[in-house]
């Protein structure tokens, strides 16, 4: 005789999914970074994201030694800003190497907006009093009132004198609001300079990536190639393509023309 109530199902499990339904979200991990001072910057990294907030890049690497080899003229006293920052090594090292304000964004990610702040707080005993570091979300080509809020009221012709670039041209489409942003926030000085920085890591699409320079050429900038650097092993070993391509860093350096002063 069928009995009703040996098979009555409560109703706060009629709709649990059953257990190991859904793969568990990846758990945060901790990457570090030695500057050249022996320095160590220890940085969570998210445990896994669509917009790679969860690796620390070559490029990111490469660009804070960049900046950490040329502070006196791209840091020290300077008013600077990072986009697509991910874990925000360089902007660390930005504040730590005495930067007057460091902006560190990346998209508007609740997950990678909070990671930043993390960062920022966890290296907070590095940076000198002189220094102030802030945490922003930021779409790229989007209003950039937050972002300018952040720069000392004193400040001459309000915008920066150094934008941190690494890799972040490798989205095509993007290109034009990169170079959008790039005309609101770099101050109009001769010594303003974005510092464009990237890995072929898809190496068959170098000549899309490559298309970024003209495009900042036909409105308003110069474009200087600074250095080419070939690490030792690539980032994703697996990955198809030119291997040398894979290890090499790409570094350039971007002023406004003197037409556009």
């Amino acid at each position: 005789m069928y009995n009703h109530d040996d098979d009555e199902i409560g109703a706060d499990t009629l709709f649990q999914d059953p257990e190991g339904f859904y793969p568990e979200d990846k758990q945060p991990t901790f990457s570090e970074h030695q500057m050249l001072s022996g320095q160590i910057i220890r940085v969570r990294l998210v445990g896994s994201h669509p917009l790679y907030g969860n690796m620390l890049w070559n490029a990111g690497r490469v660009s804070a030694e960049y900046l950490e080899e040329n502070a006196p003229r791209l840091v020290a006293n300077k008013d600077v800003l990072e986009i697509g920052a991910a874990a925000g090594v360089p902007s660390i090292i930005a504040a730590i190497k005495g930067a007057r304000t460091v902006v560190m964004t990346d998209y508007s990610d609740p997950d990678l907006v909070d990671n930043m702040r993390r960062n920022a707080e966890a290296a907070s005993s590095m940076i000198p009093p002189g220094s102030k570091l802030h945490v922003a979300g930021y779409k790229w080509g989007a209003d950039t009132e937050e972002i300018m809020s952040f720069l000392p009221v004193d400040t001459a012709k309000k915008a920066f004198d150094t934008l941190i670039m690494a890799d972040v041209v490798y989205s095509h489409r993007e290109h034009p609001n990169l170079i959008k942003t790039m005309q609101e926030t770099l101050k109009r000085s001769r010594d303003a300079v974005a510092l464009v920085i990237f890995t072929p890591y898809q190496p068959w699409l170098l000549p899309k990536t490559e298309k970024f320079f003209p495009l900042a050429e036909q409105n308003g900038f110069v474009v200087t190639p600074v250095f080419e650097k070939i690490m030792d092993k690539a980032l994703f070993e697996d990955d198809p393509g030119d291997e040398t391509l894979r290890r090499t860093v790409y570094g350039y350096e971007i002023r406004w023309a003197d037409g556009s002063l």
